[in-house]
């Protein structure tokens, strides 16, 4: 089942490398589509690693799953709405989808590897829709890397969370980042439907 999923999962990020090359020709996206091609590669050799505990093995579908529908609704929006943000003090739609990006693999760093690491969110303004959905994709590449990678002693271990000070499992702290990204979703999705736009229909 996992062979199947990420054959799939590989073969839509094909496409979505194709789409951006006959979608704009400039250089630069020539340049940052080829970076994501050497990359895909080195994430195709693993494409075959399952998991190595039963509870990555549980949430890498899950995850894979909501990784797909955010995707698909930064796809949603026009380009000419990415600026789109319903008040003032609210983030762009742009704003919301970097963060995402960043998010993803900045929480996985913190809460689930243990690493030290402090934000450092690109400026979404000076980024066009096919730079931050690769952006995003590279993210959520990072965290299906460390699911397939990370140890059971390692998921064990307890983290402080930063909002809450709650005491949790590094393997719960995974529910932290998919909690995260799907609340940054759900705002998206509204500014969809505020501006006409049918979000992706939701698959679970």
């Amino acid at each position: 089942m996992y062979a199947v999923k990420t054959n799939f999962t590989a073969i839509k990020i094909g496409c979505r490398i194709i789409h951006i090359l006959f979608e704009n020709i400039h250089m630069k996206y020539l340049f940052l589509t080829l970076i994501i091609v050497f990359g895909a590669d080195l994430t195709f050799a693993q494409t075959d690693t399952i998991p190595k505990t039963s509870f990555t093995k549980m949430y890498l579908p899950v995850w894979q799953e909501a990784t797909e529908h955010c995707m698909a609704v930064a796809q949603a929006m026009p380009e000419e709405l990415y600026n789109y943000k319903p008040t003032d003090i609210s983030k762009t739609f742009a704003e919301q989808m970097v963060h995402i990006g960043h998010t993803v693999e900045l929480l996985t760093q913190r809460y689930v590897e243990g690493m030290k690491v402090e934000p450092n969110t690109p400026d979404a303004t000076k980024m066009t829709k096919n730079e931050i959905i690769l952006y995003i994709q590279k993210g959520f590449d990072y965290v299906t890397g460390t699911i397939r990678t990370i140890e059971q002693e390692q998921l064990d271990e307890t983290c402080v969370m930063y909002h809450s000070g709650n005491t949790v499992s590094r393997a719960f702290a995974l529910f932290y980042v998919q909690d995260h990204m799907a609340n940054h979703r759900a705002k998206s999705n509204l500014y969809l439907r505020m501006n006409g736009i049918e979000p992706p229909e939701y698959t679970w």
